[in-house]
């Protein structure tokens, strides 16, 4: 039995379950959790696998907050990736216009996982549905992927082989547009540089003490000269986790410097890592301390995949929109003032002149984007890793006031307001029909099979998570 997209009212399978899907993701919002601590979470999304009829496996690829839900026993595998985990210092009240934080430096999900996680796991119970109904010979599963903001999830999984059987992998992120993601993302390596030195009294014996914070200084420095001497598209940040103490009168002995490099490939990536190692040696030789580094992630460069972003976008075209009602439009223009100008030009001019009009002033857009040409997105994903080994493809869907960028305390506001529930269950359908289109159509996973092995030219996965 074949039921086509028509046929099978998608909505209607994910409408029904709204309010299970809602109340999941308000419930992983109300307890925001760093990454590969999202024990609440992953209980939660066991919790809901289960009842949904999905087999769990928990503690995928050792990882004690990773999971997936499966069903069927066909050849073909459709995957929907999911996440959950927060950010730290972005704690806020739900629903509010202002910055007020639920709780002073708290965690927040500024980046919308809670609806990312969510929205994946609604569009894999649609195509359960559809695949109970038509006895399709295909596999659906759903990963609950941890530590997509720090810690890289997605590569260990990636690394352990997870991925290796999965024909076809979907996903989708927040935003405040409804588009497919046809770009490539830069890959990147973390590292945390540990200085030790000698504790002295700054005062009468400075002689004796060796400072690591001197040493962490030096390092950053040395780094700021060598940004002029990569290639454009690269970028290097860090953050000093350690400064050895409080007191000015006592030599740190202790200090820490956590460093993320960013490059279109990973080899790049792992040139300006040696460079920067090389900088930290000379640090810890100019201040006689000692220097040890300790990896703490890594993601691969995104490697889009035009036929099965074309199979997307033909949902987007073929779906109902996206429809807010007037308190929605009115919470959303008082949010879109607390935005920086900048910000919000910045928006604009990813639209036409046509599409400007067709927005005029909501501060919500129900529009669809055309699919762009592929380009570069300025950011990083572990999905990049996923997409080494299998067709992938993601969309944004409306889930964000007009201009918000993410990491902000106004994308945890509209996290757990109907915006954000609206957007993830649009989202749901979009990636569910682009599934079922697919075990429609099962030559399109063919083609995007086709079109990943001719893109990496036989090149193969390879992880930088060091063996250690």
């Amino acid at each position: 039995m074949t039921l086509s997209n028509k046929e099978f009212n998608v909505s209607e399978v994910i409408n029904a379950k709204k309010e299970m899907f809602t109340s999941l993701s308000d419930k992983i919002w109300e307890h925001p959790e760093l990454h590969f601590k999202e024990k609440y979470a992953v209980s939660l999304m066991e919790e809901a696998l289960s009842a949904e009829g999905f087999q769990v496996q928990k503690n995928v690829a050792n990882l004690e907050t990773a999971i997936m839900g499966s069903f069927g026993n066909g050849p073909t595998v459709i995957a929907f990736l999911g996440e959950y985990d927060a950010l730290p210092f972005l704690s806020q009240e739900g629903g509010q216009t202002e910055f007020c934080p639920v709780e002073e430096g708290g965690n927040g999900h500024g980046c919308g996982h809670n609806l990312l996680g969510v929205g994946a796991f609604a569009a894999a119970v649609a195509a359960k549905a559809y695949v109970e109904k038509t006895n399709a010979p295909f596999t659906i599963r759903f990963y609950g992927c941890p530590a997509e903001e720090n810690g890289s999830g997605k590569a260990h999984m990636t690394t352990h082989g997870v991925f290796d059987d999965v024909d076809l992998a979907i996903s989708w992120h927040p935003n405040y547009m409804n588009s497919t993601m046809n770009m490539r993302t830069l890959a990147n390596y973390s590292a945390v540089f540990k200085f030790t030195g000698k504790s002295a009294h700054a005062s009468a014996a400075p002689h004796l003490g060796r400072s690591a914070l001197d040493a962490v200084e030096l390092m950053n420095v040395g780094v700021n000269y060598l940004r002029e001497h990569i290639i454009q598209e690269a970028r290097v940040h860090y953050a000093v986790l350690h400064t050895g103490g409080t007191s000015p009168n006592v030599v740190q002995p202790y200090a820490e410097v956590m460093y993320l490099i960013r490059a279109p490939k990973k080899q790049q990536v792992m040139e300006i890592h040696k460079r920067i190692q090389k900088i930290a040696q000379g640090a810890a030789l100019m201040t006689e301390t000692t220097v040890k580094e300790a990896f703490e992630g890594t993601a691969s460069d995104l490697i889009p995949n035009q036929t099965l972003a074309e199979v997307m976008q033909m949902q987007f075209e073929k779906a109902a929109p996206l429809h807010f009602d007037e308190q929605e439009l009115a919470f959303a223009a008082k949010i879109y003032e607390t935005l920086d100008p900048e910000v919000k030009s910045g928006a604009d001019m990813a639209l036409s002149p046509d599409q400007k009009k067709a927005l005029g002033d909501h501060r919500l857009s129900n529009l669809i984007m055309p699919l762009a040409p592929e380009a570069m997105l300025y950011g990083s994903t572990d999905v990049g890793d996923v997409s080494w080994v299998t067709p992938t493809v993601q969309c944004f869907a409306t889930s964000l006031v007009w201009g918000t960028p993410l990491h902000t305390w106004q994308v945890v506001s509209v996290g757990k307001t109907s915006i954000g529930h609206k957007g993830m269950l649009y989202a749901a359908e979009i990636m569910s029909r682009t599934a079922i289109h697919c075990m429609e159509n099962p030559e399109v996973i063919d083609q995007a099979k086709q079109e990943l092995k001719t893109r990496l030219n036989g090149e193969q996965y390879k992880s930088l998570i060091p063996e250690n």
